[in-house]
C-alpha cells in the first residue's frame, strides 16, 4: 500500500491485507488486470445477449419463481433497476458503517474477477463510495443466505441509482442529494448488473471477517487476562507443561499451554510454594478449553479467507468458454455454519473468563472476599460478575444455530436457505459481548493481583497490568463500578502489547 493506495487485483486477498485497508484507508484503485477482466466480460455478455433469442436466466428473464418470464430487450435494463428497488426490503437496525464500507470493498473484489458481467463504471462508482466516505444506510434484518445477501445488498445499491439513504459528511442524507454535491449522475444499470450487485454474501462476509478480525485480538488478551487471573489465584503452571500437551496434541491446545509459560516465565507468585494440590477446571483446563476456540477461529478463517476470494453471485460468465451458467455459488451455507461455530467459540472464551472471575470472589487462598479490604461496608466487586454471568447468558441464547432453518421462499424455487446473514449477526454480537467479559475478568484480575503484593507476577504481566492501571486504578472501597468497567473495554481495544506466535492466520 505504497503511497497510501490499494490496487483491487487477482491476487489473494488476506485478513491482514483487510486489516491494514481499514486502519489506512488508502485510496481505492482498480490494477489494469482487473480493469481488462471486467471490461472483457461486460463486452461478452452484451453480445451474447444482442445476438441470442435463448432465456437466460435473470438477464432475458425474470427472478426467482419468474424464471419463465421472458423479458424484452428493451427492458433489461429496467428490469435490473427494479430489481433493486424491489429488493430494498431490510428493516430492524441499522449495519455500523464501517461494515457496509467493508461490504462494498468485498463486493468490488467479487465483482473484479471477470465473471460478473457489469460496467465498469459500476464498479468504478462502487470505489467511489469508498474513497469519498459515502456510506449507504443497510438495515440489519433481511437476509435468508441464500441467493446472496439479498435485502442488505439491494440497500448497498439503491445510491448507486440515485435511491435510498447514505452517510456523508457525519449526516445521514438522500443519496440523491450526495450524488449532485458530488457531481456524479447516477449509474444507468444494464442487463444483469442488478443481479450481480445483490446477488452475493457480502453482508456475511463482512460481519464474518470484522468478527474474526476481533477475535483474532481477543483470543491474545484472553490468554493475557488468564494469566494474569491464574497468578493472582495462586494457581499451579503443572497443567501447562509441555510433556502433558503434546499426548493430547491438539495445535490449540499446545500453543496455549506454550503461550502461558512464557507469559508467567519468572513470575514469583507462579513459582512459590502451593498449599493446595489442584486447581478448578476453569485455571487447570485453560489449555484445553482456549485451544478448542483457536482451533475453531482458525477452521472459520480458513472459510472466509476462501470466501473472499471468491465470486458469488449469480448467473456466472465465463467468456472464454463461452458459457453463462445458473448455479449456487450465492448460497451461504459454508458461512452459516462457521459463523455459528464461531459464536460458540467466542462463548466459550467468555464462558471460562466468568468464572475465573467468579473463583476470585471468594475469599480463597488469602484474597478478600469480593476482592475488598473491608467487605460487608463495601460490596467491592460482587456485582460486576453478575454482570458477566449475564452476557454469559445472553451469549448462549445467541449461539442456538441458525444455519440448522430454512425457511421455503419464492414459490418454493428457492426451498433451502442458509440463514447466514442471522448466523452473522448473532456472532458479532456474541464476539462484542466477549470483549466486555475479558474485561470485567480483568478488572477483577488486576484487583486480586495487588493484594499480592509485594511479591510480582512475571515481566510481562506486570508490564501489562502496569499500562492497564494508568487507567483503571485499583478500587479501596465502593465507587461507581460502570465508568471503570468502560473505561477497562476500551483499554482492550487499544492496549499494544508485544506477544508472539499470534494467533492470526496467514490466510
Amino acid at each position: 500500500m505504497e503511497n497510501k493506495t490499494y490496487r483491487i487485483s487477482p491476487e489473494k486477498l488476506t485478513f491482514r491485507t483487510i486489516f491494514q485497508i481499514l486502519k489506512d484507508k488508502p485510496d481505492i484503485l482498480l490494477s489494469v488486470e482487473t480493469i481488462d477482466r471486467i471490461t472483457k466480460c461486460r463486452e461478452y455478455l452484451d453480445k451474447r445477449t444482442e445476438s441470442t433469442i435463448e432465456p437466460i436466466y435473470g438477464i432475458n428473464t425474470g427472478f426467482g419463481a419468474l424464471y419463465d418470464k421472458t423479458i424484452s430487450k428493451t427492458d433489461l435494463g429496467k428490469l435490473q433497476e427494479n430489481l433493486v428497488k424491489s429488493h430494498a426490503c431490510g428493516t430492524g437496525d441499522e449495519v455500523p458503517p464501517e461494515i457496509v464500507k467493508l461490504m462494498i470493498f468485498l463486493k468490488v473484489q467479487s465483482l473484479s474477477y471477470g465473471h460478473s458481467g457489469v460496467q465498469l463504471s459500476t464498479v468504478q462508482r462502487l470505489i467511489d463510495f469508498i474513497n469519498e466516505e459515502v456510506i449507504p444506510v443497510v438495515y440489519e434484518l433481511g437476509s435468508l443466505g441464500a441467493s446472496g445477501d439479498l435485502a442488505p445488498l439491494a440497500h448497498l445499491s439503491l445510491p448507486l441509482i440515485g435511491l435510498g439513504e447514505v452517510y456523508y459528511q457525519g449526516k445521514k442524507q438522500k443519496a440523491s442529494l450526495v450524488l449532485q454535491k458530488l457531481g456524479w449522475e447516477p449509474i444507468k444499470l444494464k442487463s444483469k448488473e442488478g443481479l450481480a450487485l445483490l446477488n452475493g454474501t457480502q453482508f456475511m462476509s463482512a460481519y464474518g471477517v470484522t468478527s474474526l478480525l476481533k477475535i483474532f485480538r481477543l483470543s491474545e488478551l484472553a490468554d493475557i487476562i488468564g494469566a494474569i487471573s491464574l497468578d493472582a489465584f495462586d494457581g499451579r503452571i503443572e497443567p501447562f507443561m509441555d510433556e502433558l500437551q503434546q499426548i493430547r496434541p491438539h495445535r490449540g491446545q499446545i500453543q496455549t499451554a506454550d503461550r502461558f509459560r512464557m507469559l508467567l516465565k519468572d513470575s514469583e507468585l507462579i513459582n512459590q510454594f502451593k498449599k493446595h494440590v489442584q486447581d478448578p477446571y476453569s485455571f487447570r483446563c485453560i489449555p484445553q478449553v482456549h485451544g478448542a476456540s483457536k482451533d475453531t477461529v482458525n477452521y472459520v478463517a480458513t472459510v472466509f479467507s476462501a470466501e473472499i476470494n471468491a465470486v458469488t453471485d449469480n448467473p456466472t460468465i465465463f467468456p472464454d468458454q463461452d458459457i453463462i451458467v445458473s448455479g449456487g455459488n450465492f448460497h451461504g451455507q459454508p458461512l452459516a455454519i462457521a459463523l455459528d461455530t464461531l459464536a460458540i467459540a467466542a462463548a466459550e472464551w467468555g464462558n471460562i473468563a466468568e468464572r475465573r472471575t467468579y473463583q476470585l470472589l471468594h475469599g480463597k487462598r488469602g484474597l478478600p472476599p469480593f476482592l475488598v479490604a473491608n467487605p460487608g461496608l463495601n460490596s467491592g466487586f460482587m456485582i460486576p460478575q453478575y454482570t458477566a454471568a449475564s452476557i454469559v447468558n445472553q451469549n448462549k441464547q445467541l449461539c442456538t444455530p441458525s444455519s440448522v432453518d430454512s425457511i421455503e421462499s419464492s414459490q418454493g424455487q428457492e426451498d433451502h436457505v442458509s440463514m447466514g446473514a442471522n448466523s452473522a449477526t448473532k456472532a458479532f454480537k456474541v464476539v462484542i459481548n466477549l470483549e466486555r467479559i475479558l474485561a470485567i475478568e480483568l478488572f477483577n484480575a488486576a484487583q486480586a493481583l495487588d493484594f499480592r503484593r509485594p511479591k510480582k507476577s512475571s515481566p510481562l504481566i506486570e508490564d501489562f497490568v502496569k499500562k492497564y492501571r494508568q487507567v483503571v486504578p485499583f478500587v479501596s472501597e465502593d465507587i461507581v463500578m460502570y465508568d471503570e468497567i468502560e473505561h477497562s473495554i476500551r483499554f482492550l481495544q487499544q492496549v499494544q502489547y508485544d506477544l508472539p506466535d499470534a494467533l492470526t492466520p496467514e490466510v
